[in-house]
Parts: C-alpha cells; structure tokens; sequence
C-alpha cells in the first residue's frame, strides 16, 4: 500500500511503499477516507510527544476516518504501530472505531474529531458544565479554540468569552459573547480580565498556557468572587510550556487548577467524547476550515505552516 513514513525522527515523512496490514483477532482492517494532520500527529512523529512510539519506520497519524472491510463508515483512533492513519489501510482496535452518523462527511470527521474532543471531554469529564455557566476560551482563533465555542454552547453554556490575538467577529458567529484581544501590554490585559471575571466566569479552558495563562491566574485571584469556584482547565500549551504561578493565587481565591487530555481522562472517556462530537455535529452545525491534500504530497503539508485551516490527508 501506499502511505506516509517516518524513517528517522524528527524528520518530515516521505511517500512510498509500506506493507499492507495483516488482520489480526479483535482488529478491524480500515480503508482509510481521510487522516487530519494534527499537533498530536507531529509531535509523535517527532519523537517529543510522551505518548511517542519510537520503533522505525511507522505511518503517521493517530486518527481519521474510512470504511471497514463490512462496509462501515467509521471514524478510528490510535492505530496499531506501526500502522497510522496516513495511508491506504490501517489496522485498528474494534474498541477504538465509532461508526459516523448518517450525513457526517468524512473528511469534516476527521477533522473535528480531536479538536472537539478536547474542549468537550475538558467541559464533560473534568470542569462538569452545568447548563448556563460561563466559559472563557482561551485561544480560540484555532481549530480547537473555535470547535470549543461551538461545544460550549452546545453543551449548555450561558455565555461564552473568547481570546486571541486577533479575535474576529466570526467568533460571535460561532457562539461567543465576549471578545478580549491578547495584547502585549500585560497590564493593560489584567485589567481587561479583571473586568471579565467580576462579570462572572465558572470554566477557563487554556489552548494557550503561558503569559497569558499567568495574567488570567492573577486576575481570577483578584476579581473572582469569594469562595466561588473558577474551573481551569489546562488543554494546550502554544503560548509557553511553564508558566510562573504564585501562591498567593492560590490561597486568595477558589481557582481549582486541572488539565484535560491522554491519561487525566480515561481513554473511555476520551472515546465517549469523540463519540458525543461526532453525533453531535450534524445537527449543531459544528464547523471547521478544512484544506484536502493529497497524500502523495505528504511533504508539502508537513511543513505548511499553520494557516487557520485544518490539513486533512486524503489517500
């Protein structure tokens, strides 16, 4: 078959021939429809990932979505090593497929599923929205940050803010309330939280973790209510890998500190969140900016930048 190969970590995968997948009790073989080219994928493939596999070579990609050799449409996760999603044929877990609603496109599934994962496993398993709450989005002019608006409202809350460098008003399509532009001036932005969280916030969900993460804690110390909880929840981290947290934070207000992802969420629960977005997304209209790539032009996407839209690997 035809796939996409990591022959040496770190470095960008080729195209070329790779063995077809030998059925295996328990495995399903997936004619594979569409596999997203995600932050996840990369930092696997680089080897920097802490869920990395490091035996050489493999196929890329931890997820998308194809067609069983029944003939169901499914959408599929964590392959079987050596066996990714960038290629023609994968070989995955019966437990780890979930068959697509009726009406769902392929390559939109693929493309939301993890995204949308992630900010509705943070809402459902960890910060337990309850209907009506408000929710701050931090970092929400990406892929994820926008599908968490949309799994915000969806799943019940009152009222949504969003931040990001350059907020658009297209946020406000999607759900939001409240825009709050990411400013250098870190003074300037505390005062602006401030204000956010005297308003009122019950969940924080973080895609972006450093300076503004630090300038979000502080201000929820000082403006939150007393003895009213702020649920945050750490999802991402491409604004800085640290942060520098004060005690004081801590012990002056109710912040409640917790991360969502593999392992502080049981694979389960994980599952059953994809399962939720994907049924979901048909009737809530859950949207995405999507690029198809052919996989043959494997190199190319791999070093694309990040434009906004989400890179979708079509065999």
């Amino acid at each position: 078959m035809k796939a996409a190969l990591v022959l040496e970590a770190g470095k960008a995968p080729v195209y070329g021939d790779f063995p077809d997948p030998v059925p295996v009790p328990g495995g399903q073989i997936i004619r594979v429809a569409a596999c997203s080219l995600s932050h996840v994928t990369r930092s696997r493939a680089s080897g920097s990932h802490y869920s990395s596999q490091h035996a050489l070579p493999f196929v890329p990609g931890i997820d998308g979505t194809g067609v069983t050799s029944t003939g169901e449409r499914v959408y599929f996760v964590l392959p079987q090593h050596p066996y990714g999603g960038m290629a023609e044929l994968c070989l995955v877990e019966e437990r780890h497929c979930i068959a697509l609603p009726d009406g769902l496109d392929p390559q939109l599934a693929a493309a939301i599923a993890i995204p949308g994962m992630s900010s509705w496993a943070a809402l459902v398993e960890r910060a337990r929205l309850r209907t009506g709450e408000t929710v701050l989005v931090n970092g929400a002019t990406g892929t994820s940050g926008r599908l968490a608006i949309q799994v915000a409202r969806h799943l019940g809350a009152g009222r949504v803010i969003a931040t990001g460098r350059r907020p658009g008003e297209e946020l406000r399509a999607l759900g939001a309330d409240v825009l709050v532009q990411l400013t250098e001036d870190r003074d300037a932005l505390e005062e602006t939280f401030r204000k956010v969280f005297h308003d009122g916030v019950d969940i924080v969900l973080d895609y972006l973790w450093g300076p503004s993460a630090e300038t979000l804690i502080v201000a929820a110390a000082k403006a939150g209510a007393e003895g009213v909880p702020i649920r945050y929840v750490e999802i991402g981290s491409i604004g800085g890998r640290d942060i520098t947290l004060p005690g004081a934070a801590l012990r002056s207000s109710s912040l409640q500190l917790m991360g969502s992802g593999m392992a502080s969420v049981a694979l389960a629960g994980l599952l059953q969140a994809v399962a939720g977005v994907l049924q979901a997304a048909p009737s809530a209209g859950f949207s995405a900016a999507i690029k198809a790539v052919p996989l043959a032009d494997i190199g190319r996407a791999w070093a694309a930048a990040d434009s906004g839209s989400r890179l979708v690997l079509v065999p």
